[in-house]
């Protein structure tokens, strides 16, 4: 990377596996919901959390990671709605089962960061540059909590806001455009980082000033085939780029 830093206004920021250490908790908590819903029918092999994560979960809604997943097993399920308890063979159903077992791993395991990530944050705080998360969780706003880091970012929109407004998640950019919009800043001179394919997908196809993708399992060439300028395996080392 050059010194391009200086035509970057703001810097945006998925939550899971690029802030914190949750994405194996959405992975496993993926896993139990898709092996059980599998078993039941007859279906295998089983659910990869690690390819099948990437490849059909990693960054998208809920839902539609679900329709994801089953399509790629030649599976598919009504749509149900909200109402719809986790015990429901329904789209809406098997996602509010991924939600409450999530929820119960975290409790237990509890919300650990990227120090690095945390510290190019806080370098960018430093210089001024609003921060932005962007993530399709709906639980990004108590992660964030949990974690104590909600106060180093001056926008978040997550699952509850796409919902809330109608945008199109991951690959589709309409997430970060929202978030770039709050920040009044164009996405010309935002820099955007992530971790799933879907996201790096999307800060392509928004035209954002940069897309960082981090390579947390071991998939850089893909990131960059599917649209990072720049792949790193920790935010740490960006640091250099954004203080120098």
């Amino acid at each position: 990377m050059d010194s391009g830093a200086t035509r970057l206004r703001a810097w945006l920021f998925d939550l899971d596996g690029v802030l914190t250490r949750t994405a194996d908790v959405h992975a496993s908590a993926w896993k139990e919901v898709f092996d059980r819903f599998l078993a039941d029918e007859g279906s295998t092999p089983p659910f990869d959390p690690v390819d099948d994560y990437l490849r059909y979960v990693d960054g998208k809604l809920r839902a539609d990671g679900v329709r994801s997943f089953l399509a790629s097993r030649g599976l598919a399920v009504p749509e149900g709605d909200a109402s719809d308890p986790p015990t429901a063979r329904t789209v809406a159903g098997v996602g509010a089962a991924k939600n409450r077992v999530f929820l119960e791993i975290l409790e237990h395991r509890g919300v650990a960061v990227f120090d690095g990530s945390v510290a190019l944050v806080r370098a960018l705080r430093a210089r001024g540059t609003p921060t932005a998360v962007v993530s399709a969780s709906e639980n990004t706003r108590a992660v964030l909590l949990a974690a104590g880091i909600a106060d180093l970012f001056d926008a978040c929109v997550d699952g509850v806001v796409v919902s809330r407004k109608h945008l199109a998640g991951k690959p589709a950019p309409d997430s970060y455009l929202e978030a770039a919009r709050e920040l009044g800043v164009d996405p010309g001179r935002a820099a955007m980082v992530e971790d799933a394919l879907a996201g790096v997908e999307a800060g392509r196809a928004g035209h954002f000033g940069l897309v960082v993708g981090v390579d947390r399992a071991d998939h850089a060439d893909e990131l960059r085939d599917h649209g990072a300028d720049v792949v790193v395996a920790d935010l740490a080392d960006l640091l250099p780029f954004v203080t120098g």
